[in-house]
C-alpha cells in the first residue's frame, strides 16, 4: 500500500475533502525542451506553493522514471505535498507516490486501485460525456476531463471540449461525490473560469513553463485561482 504523507488526502469517497486546486504536471519531456530536469521543476513548482503534483513521462525508461518519482516523492515529504504518477502504477507504488493517474487506453482503474491500494489516489482521463459516466462508476479519487481549450503539450486524439463540457462533467461528477479536474490549454488568465465551470483542480503543464519562472509562474496560477467568485 501507498502511503500518504501528511496531510493526506482520505481514501474513496471523499466528498468532503476537495483535491488542490492546482496539478502542477512535471512532464519529462516538456521539462526538457524547456532546458529543466524534471526534480528541479517539480522543486520550483513545489517552491511557488503547489502541492499537487503529477509526474508524467512517456518517452523514458522504467528504471529513469522510477528514480525520478522517488526523487520528487523525497521533495514533497519536506512540505507536504503530494505525488501522483502518470499512467503507472507500477512505479507510483514502487516510489510509495501519493498515487497514479491512469487515461483510457491504460491499465483500468480497478486495477490499478489493486496495486497501489485503498488509500491512494486514482484519477481516471475522460473526454466525453460517456466516459465520464463509466468513470464515477469506477473505484477513483478524482475524474480528469479534457483538453479544455485544447493543448500541443499533450495530444490525447479529441479536440477542445470547452466550459461547457467542464461544467457538464463536474455535475456528474460531484453528484457521485467525485471532484474533477480539467487539463488541456489552460492559462493563468483562463485557469479561473474553469474553477467557476465547477472543476475542483486545475492540471496545467505548458503555462507553468511560461516565461521560464516556473516557481513565479506557479505562484500566480495561485493567485488566480484564489480569487474565488463571490
Amino acid at each position: 500500500m501507498i502511503s500518504h504523507h501528511p496531510p493526506p488526502i482520505p481514501p474513496i469517497p471523499n466528498p468532503q475533502s476537495p483535491i488542490p486546486a492546482l496539478n502542477a504536471i512535471v512532464d519529462v519531456d516538456a521539462a526538457s525542451r524547456a532546458g529543466w530536469r524534471p526534480v528541479d521543476l517539480a522543486a520550483a513548482f513545489l517552491n511557488g506553493g503547489a502541492r499537487f503534483l503529477q509526474l508524467r513521462a512517456k518517452t523514458i525508461g522504467s528504471g529513469a522514471f522510477l528514480d525520478t518519482a522517488s526523487a520528487i516523492v523525497e521533495l514533497t515529504r519536506s512540505c507536504a505535498a503530494t505525488l501522483v504518477v502518470n499512467d503507472r502504477a507500477d512505479i507510483a507504488r514502487l516510489a510509495d507516490a501519493g498515487g497514479v493517474h491512469v487515461g483510457q487506453d491504460d491499465l483500468a482503474p480497478s486495477a490499478a486501485r489493486a496495486l497501489v491500494g485503498p488509500a491512494a489516489i486514482v484519477g481516471l482521463s475522460t473526454h466525453t460525456v460517456e466516459q465520464i459516466d463509466r468513470a464515477v462508476t469506477e473505484p477513483v479519487t478524482y475524474v480528469a476531463v479534457g483538453p479544455v481549450f485544447g493543448t500541443t503539450t499533450k495530444d490525447t486524439g479529441y479536440n477542445r471540449i470547452g466550459l461547457e463540457m467542464v461544467r457538464a462533467a463536474a455535475a456528474r461528477a460531484s453528484a457521485r461525490g467525485l471532484p474533477l479536474v480539467a487539463i488541456g490549454g489552460i492559462t493563468v488568465q483562463t485557469a479561473r473560469s474553469v474553477i467557476d465551470a465547477g472543476a475542483a483542480s486545475v492540471a496545467v503543464i505548458g503555462d507553468l513553463l511560461a516565461g521560464g519562472d516556473p516557481e513565479r509562474r506557479t505562484r500566480q496560477f495561485l493567485e488566480a485561482l484564489e480569487r474565488r467568485a463571490g
